[in-house]
């Protein structure tokens, strides 16, 4: 039953969102299981968490990061991660899971949008080490870029350092020996006003190890879209159908014992 008012809530979204005329997101989930719509860089880490641009970043550069299949377990972390991949197949995780002082980054522009929201959704792991300029950390903006007469808004800022004193930033992390992750996925949600209408919007993600180069640090991400998927840990039709059964099964039961 769960399922099929999802189904009829995400056609009737779907509709409405062709019915705007939105400029549509390029493989925002990497259903496709590569980064086409994305621009992608890595890099030596040169500066301090606070003086990072995931921007200047955008070399094309490969090879640090990776597409993640639904089904994945953290190789740092473990279960107590939870999935690797929030709905569908597969996720982007952003910079490799060793150290090694570098940092990667991916970024995606949607020009002229009108649908009423963005979402996306991400979860990271960050190895605690050294103060909050030098330590493994994380950089998340979503900017309308034509806000304030084309200078650019950020309307979303997520900034994570995993100094030796902090869990993470706040209590959306959890804390597993010496690494600060986050158990569940978190998700973002732009709802766009009147004021936003037709803008631009740009969506980057930065991941980095530490400036000394012995700490990791990386982001999984998905979703990025203008309607929030299901999450991937909602049972699947077959054992939902199992589920149904067995409680169907169970009320028989309980109602031949009244009788």
């Amino acid at each position: 039953m769960g399922i099929h008012k999802w189904a009829v809530g995400a056609i009737s979204a779907l509709a409405l969102a062709s019915a705007s005329h939105a400029a549509g997101f390029v493989n925002g989930a990497f259903e496709d299981g590569n980064t086409n719509g994305w621009t992608v860089g890595t890099e030596t880490r040169n500066a301090d968490l606070s003086a990072l641009v995931p921007s200047d970043y955008l070399n094309g550069a490969t090879g640090r990061s990776a597409i993640v299949a639904a089904g994945t377990v953290d190789p740092v972390v473990g279960a107590a991660l939870g999935t690797t991949v929030y709905s569908g197949n597969s996720s982007y995780r952003v910079e490799d899971t060793t150290d090694g002082g570098y940092l990667s980054v991916i970024s995606q522009t949607v020009n002229n949008y009108t649908d009423a929201d963005i979402f996306f959704a991400w979860k990271a792991v960050l190895e605690g080490a050294h103060s909050a300029e030098q330590a493994a950390g994380m950089k998340i903006e979503l900017v309308d870029l034509t806000a304030n007469g084309g200078l650019g808004e950020t309307v979303i800022s997520r900034i994570y350092s995993a100094e030796f004193t902090s869990a993470g930033g706040d209590n959306r992390f959890s804390q597993s020996g010496v690494y600060y992750y986050t158990p569940d996925w978190q998700i973002e949600q732009l709802t766009i006003g009147a004021a936003r209408l037709g803008h631009d919007f740009r969506l980057t993600v930065l991941a980095t190890d530490c400036d000394p180069t012995a700490h990791l640090g990386y982001v999984y991400l998905d979703g990025f879209g203008s309607v929030t998927p299901p999450p991937t840990d909602v049972p699947e039709p077959a054992s939902a159908l199992l589920a149904g059964t067995a409680l169907l099964a169970l009320y028989g039961a309980r109602r031949r014992k009244q009788g």
